[in-house]
């Protein structure tokens, strides 16, 4: 279903521009099966920066009004806002992780193979189980159905859930993926969860299905407080750029075309580049083969459209351990690694050991955070919809 390349990504995106207006507003909600075409199917380019946001609501804005475009457009900042949402609160994405850590290292709940294998016996769970293993996409709506029923009417925990789809969604990231699934159990919005119903699931199917026996309520989780949250850091680089420079790509920005734009005279101080990638981090349990060929793609891909102050293609690192980014910047005779600002998530896990890697050989690695990233992460602060009021006024100014 996805080609991992920019182009491939261009080309669903001008497929999909002139839907983008009031014929999303109005069947986005629809889960039509292998029939896509109400939905933009951009999600995986998006997730890892084969497209931006920025250029990707340029054009609907250009083609639609704000509000005609109105859905599509806050359904692209969902996802800026979870991500600023788990940078102020990086403690949640700690406690899942430590949870999943220890929920895998014992005794699994009796109903969690059936669940991830396709056998519940309720058609669409299982339905949507073989959909997810074998293309890497489900559709939001759905999504939400599924988390449901896992916590609600299968009562497993709903951070096996999430590291099921994490493990398995080509689009997954760590903020959307967690939060979302925090959402549906009623601990993102204390207290209000969602219920999956019949009803609903048959209506926006158009009745493919109409699963029997679902829970009919829906108690929300509860969890110790989180602490105080964390300032979004003002600067867009942090570090000092000097040297000789190489650039590093990871598998959560891939465009540095648009990232060097936004830094005037960096592009012509390249000395080298480089692109790396771990989808395996993403659980203990590894990343499917679907996420592994799309990341691995996507990898190269960016590394074949990425080039030195010479002309010279990005090398692909051989693998994510900070020895071999150490291996290459010595080799490359580096001072400075810059790097695209990896929200908080495995990618950024990853450079915090690579920076002390860095600097053990007296290299130092800066991170360049996009004007996007640092102009609307810190309204994240509360719930969506006092972001959402933010939105016509933040895409003005981006």
């Amino acid at each position: 279903m996805f080609i991992p390349t920019r182009e491939a990504g261009l080309e669903a995106f001008h497929d999909f521009v002139p839907r983008a207006g009031s014929a999303y507003a109005r069947d986005r909600n629809h889960d039509l099966g292998a029939a896509r075409e109400n939905v933009s199917g951009l999600s995986p380019y998006l997730r890892h920066r084969l497209l931006t946001e920025r250029e990707v609501l340029g054009t609907v804005l250009a083609h639609h009004s704000p509000g005609a475009s109105e859905k599509f457009v806050q359904e692209v900042f969902w996802r800026t806002y979870w991500k600023g949402w788990l940078e102020q609160n990086p403690e949640v994405w700690r406690r899942y992780r430590h949870d999943v850590d220890a929920l895998l290292a014992g005794d699994l709940p009796a109903d969690h193979e059936a669940a991830v294998s396709g056998r519940t016996g309720i058609a669409a769970m299982d339905a949507w189980v073989h959909e997810l293993v074998e293309t890497g996409y489900l559709h939001n709506h759905t999504r939400m159905w599924f988390a449901s029923i896992w916590i609600f009417t299968r009562g497993l925990p709903w951070q096996l859930g999430a590291d099921f789809f994490y493990r398995h969604l080509l689009d997954g990231d760590a903020a959307s993926n967690t939060l979302s699934w925090r959402w549906v159990a009623g601990l993102q919005t204390k207290g209000k969860t969602y219920l999956a119903s019949a009803a609903n699931i048959a209506r926006y199917t158009d009745g493919r299905f109409a699963p029997e026996g679902l829970a009919t309520t829906a108690r929300a989780l509860s969890e110790e407080p989180l602490p105080p949250r964390a300032a979004i850091d003002p600067d867009d680089v942090v570090g000092t750029v000097g040297g000789r420079v190489g650039l590093l790509l990871h598998e959560e920005d891939l465009e540095a075309a648009s990232l060097l734009e936004e830094h005037p005279g960096l592009a012509s101080a390249l000395a080298a580049t480089a692109v790396g990638a771990d989808p395996a981090g993403r659980s203990p349990l590894g990343a499917s083969a679907a996420v592994h060929a799309f990341t691995t793609g996507a990898v190269a891909d960016a590394a074949a459209r990425t080039v030195d102050s010479t002309g010279r293609p990005a090398q692909t690192l051989p693998d994510p351990l900070p020895s071999s980014l150490v291996d290459w910047a010595v080799s490359e005779g580096l001072d400075t690694v810059v790097t695209p600002y990896a929200p908080v998530g495995p990618v950024a896990e990853r450079l915090a050991a690579s920076r002390s890697a860095l600097a053990e050989r007296g290299i130092d690695l800066v991170t360049l955070r996009r004007r996007w990233d640092g102009d609307t992460w810190p309204h994240a602060s509360r719930g969506f919809f006092p972001f959402r009021e933010r939105i016509p006024e933040l895409v003005r100014e981006l």
